[in-house]
């Protein structure tokens, strides 16, 4: 059984809608809700591998702008998770009035919708590795100053305050958690986010691994299991908080993940080509996680090395190309 459900609360009978089912924590989560006995619709374009979505899981074609469709997709849902984005961190160029226009006030359009059909609870995906910005001390803490330099943390830090005033002013419960850096299996290498997977994906195929600035800035990676997890825990919570750090605690330079990549795949030594640090990127970003480990008996379980080994033969697998036997098995000192 995947961590992510082994020691997660039951949902029997619990109506749940995951907005954005189709990508990379849609799949894990949609997925996660049925093994617990949730009733689970995924509404998005189209799931990006049909084949990995649960057979009990229900899929809505549909798109975010369009109201009709959300609307019907809402309707009769007790839990909602919004995961939604139509922008990453890392965008180049970005444009925050487009950001603006689809993300943010989609969202409160959607909300609208969701406080009409008298939904249950919001649980939302934001950004534990943006909506802080750079920060004096670490690791962060949910009550760090929040002073995010991209449009994408604005963003998420602007959803979080408007599910705050919908709380306030109609009761729309919700919870809000700041993500640090998700990794593992299914995570797409062709979009402009996860490091793990675009690394493993030019480790596997023997290419140069791509490195933005000089590798050094640190980050908190946590795999997707545990991200789940941290939605279960979420669905049921019922304590006072409404803002949570899901991460691993602990911090890696991009040039250490580079290097446990190699070993982990059993690869020679790879070139490294460094590309000039993109203006989005904050020098470190740890999250406290006490916060959440005190309130609920949520725990990171997956351990670094464990979750890149088994992300690693996934990838692998997908390739047609398995881990060669200097490898398998076994991991880097």
């Amino acid at each position: 059984m995947p961590i992510a459900t082994a020691d997660a609360p039951r949902l029997d009978g619990i109506r749940c809608l995951i907005m954005g089912g189709g990508g990379f924590l849609g799949v894990h989560l949609a997925n996660a809700l049925a093994r617990q006995g949730a009733v689970v619709r995924a509404f998005g374009r189209a799931p990006a591998d049909p084949l990995e979505l649960d057979g009990r899981v229900h899929w809505n074609s549909g798109r975010f702008e369009d109201p009709e469709a959300t609307t019907e997709a809402v309707r009769g849902q007790e839990i909602v998770f919004h995961l939604l984005s139509s922008s990453v961190p890392g965008s180049p160029g970005q444009i925050p009035a487009f950001d603006l226009e689809t993300n943010v006030l989609g969202t409160l359009r959607f909300l609208d919708i969701c406080n009409a059909a008298a939904v249950r609870r919001i649980v939302f995906a934001s950004s534990g590795g943006t909506v802080y910005g750079p920060a004096d001390t670490y690791p962060i803490s949910e009550t760090a100053p929040t002073h995010p330099i991209s449009a994408y943390g604005v963003g998420k830090l602007a959803i979080e305050k408007y599910l705050g005033l919908y709380h306030h002013l109609y009761g729309l419960e919700y919870i809000a958690l700041r993500i640090a850096n998700a990794y593992g299996p299914l995570q797409s290498i062709l979009k402009r986010q996860g490091v793990v997977a675009a690394m493993l994906d030019h480790a596997l195929a023997g290419k140069p691994l791509k490195i933005w600035g000089t590798g050094e800035v640190v980050r908190d990676f946590v795999h997707i299991d545990d991200v789940v997890s941290a939605f279960l825990w979420a669905a049921t919570y019922g304590g006072p908080h409404r803002v949570m750090n899901v991460g691993s605690g602990t911090g890696l330079s991009i040039n250490q993940v580079a290097n446990d990549i190699e070993a982990i795949t059993g690869t020679a030594k790879l070139s490294r080509n460094y590309h000039a640090g993109r203006t989005a990127d904050v020098p470190i970003n740890i999250l406290d996680i006490s916060l959440i480990t005190r309130e609920t008996p949520w725990r990171p379980r997956r351990t670094w090395l464990d979750g890149l080994h088994t992300t690693a033969q996934w990838m692998a697998a997908k390739r047609r190309a398995p881990l060669s036997d200097h490898a398998r098995g076994r991991s880097p000192a």
